[in-house]
């Protein structure tokens, strides 16, 4: 896995995570509309997850999501298996940009776009809470 020092190796660098849409996933459970369909903020959730199996940071560091440019393109019912793909695209300092992608069990891409994480230290991160 890559360490700070060489994101640019770990460029190409893929992972998928699968996930089952429940009750609780749905727009309606998570206050971000009104029918029973995956909600999109569960969604980039997801494709948040993934992003983080791609790399392994350094001891006693994370990466944050900074910013998030995802199309929800077409719906899921509860019940139905989604597939989450993630690809590290771009590495420029601590700045991480993936691809991301999501799609149904039948197939149809339910979701495309990137996700830009940044890597940080998390003991500062968190004392600047307080």
């Amino acid at each position: 896995m890559a360490e700070s020092s060489s994101w640019a190796d770990a460029i190409g660098t893929r992972a998928t995570m699968d996930f089952v849409v429940a009750e609780s996933d749905t727009a309606q459970a998570v206050g971000s509309g009104v029918v029973p369909v995956l909600g999109t903020p569960v969604l980039v959730a997801w494709l948040e997850a993934t992003t983080l199996q791609t790399v392994e940071m350094p001891e006693h560091s994370v990466s944050l999501g900074v910013h998030v440019d995802v199309a929800h393109l077409a719906p899921s019912a509860v019940g139905t298996q989604v597939q989450c793909e993630a690809e590290l695209v771009a590495a420029a300092g601590l700045r991480l940009t993936y691809h991301v992608s999501a799609s149904n069990q039948d197939g149809t891409q339910i979701a495309r776009g990137t996700i830009d994480r940044v890597v940080v230290g998390r003991q500062r991160f968190l004392s600047g809470l307080k």
